[in-house]
C-alpha cells in the first residue's frame, strides 16, 4: 500500500513548493505535481499517471479539495474512480478521507461549498476588473497608474497578470507596484518595532 501525493497550481505564477513539503510530512512516498487549471481533466497528465498507477489499498492524498478539480462532479467521479481500484482518498485541509462512510459526506458537502466560493470570487473578480477598466484613464498619453487600486485588486485575489491585462499596463509595472507597497509595509512595521524598543529602553531609565 502507498500513499500518493498530488499537487497542483493553476498557474506559473504559482508556486508547488508548499504543497509538496506538506505531501512529504504526510509520508507520501511519490508526489505528483502539475501547473495547470483544475476546471477540467483535460490536459492533466500527471493526475492521469496518478490514477493508473493507483492499486487497491493505496491512498491518493491531496492538501485541498480543490486540488482535485474545481467541479464537484468532478472530484466525485475522481473519487469513484479511486474507490474502484479500491483505492482512497485523503484531504489534508480539513483532514478526511474516503475510509469512512462520513468522510464521503463531507467530502461531498466541501466540494459543494468550493464551488460556491469559485462563483463568489469570479463575480468579485469580473466587477473589479470592471472597475479597473473605467478607473484605467491616460494622462499626456501616457498611463495613470492609480497604486492603491492596483493593490486592492491584487487584494481582492487577482493575479498580476489579470491585473496588467485589465489595466492595460505591464506585468512588470503591476509587481513593481506590489513590491513597492510590500517594501512600505515592511519599513513601517520596522519603524513601528523601533520606536517600540527606544519607548521601552527609556521607560527602564
Amino acid at each position: 500500500m502507498a500513499r500518493i501525493g498530488y499537487a497542483r497550481v493553476s498557474t506559473i505564477d504559482q508556486d508547488l513548493e508548499s504543497q509538496h513539503t506538506k505531501l512529504k510530512a504526510e509520508g507520501c512516498e511519490i508526489v505528483r505535481s502539475e501547473k495547470v487549471s483544475g476546471g477540467s481533466r483535460d490536459g492533466r497528465t500527471e493526475l492521469a499517471t496518478v490514477l493508473d498507477f493507483l492499486r487497491s489499498g493505496d491512498e491518493l492524498v491531496v492538501t485541498r479539495l480543490d486540488r482535485l478539480g474545481r467541479d464537484t462532479r468532478d472530484v466525485l467521479n475522481l473519487i469513484y474512480e479511486c474507490e474502484q481500484k479500491g483505492a482512497f482518498v485523503t484531504v489534508l485541509d480539513p483532514h478526511v478521507s474516503t475510509r469512512g462512510e462520513m468522510g464521503h459526506i463531507v467530502l461531498t458537502v466541501l466540494g459543494m461549498v468550493a464551488q460556491m466560493e469559485r462563483r463568489f470570487i469570479k463575480e468579485r473578480q469580473r466587477d473589479g476588473i470592471e472597475q479597473a477598466k473605467r478607473d484605467g484613464v491616460y494622462k499626456g498619453g501616457q498611463q495613470r497608474l492609480d497604486h492603491t487600486h492596483v493593490v486592492q485588486l491584487h487584494h481582492d485575489g487577482l493575479k498580476p497578470t489579470e491585473i496588467a491585462k485589465a489595466i492595460g499596463c505591464s506585468r512588470m509595472q503591476v509587481y513593481r507596484i506590489l513590491e513597492a507597497r510590500a517594501r512600505q509595509q515592511r519599513d513601517r512595521a520596522e519603524s513601528g518595532q523601533s520606536a517600540a524598543g527606544i519607548q521601552k529602553a527609556m521607560s527602564n531609565i
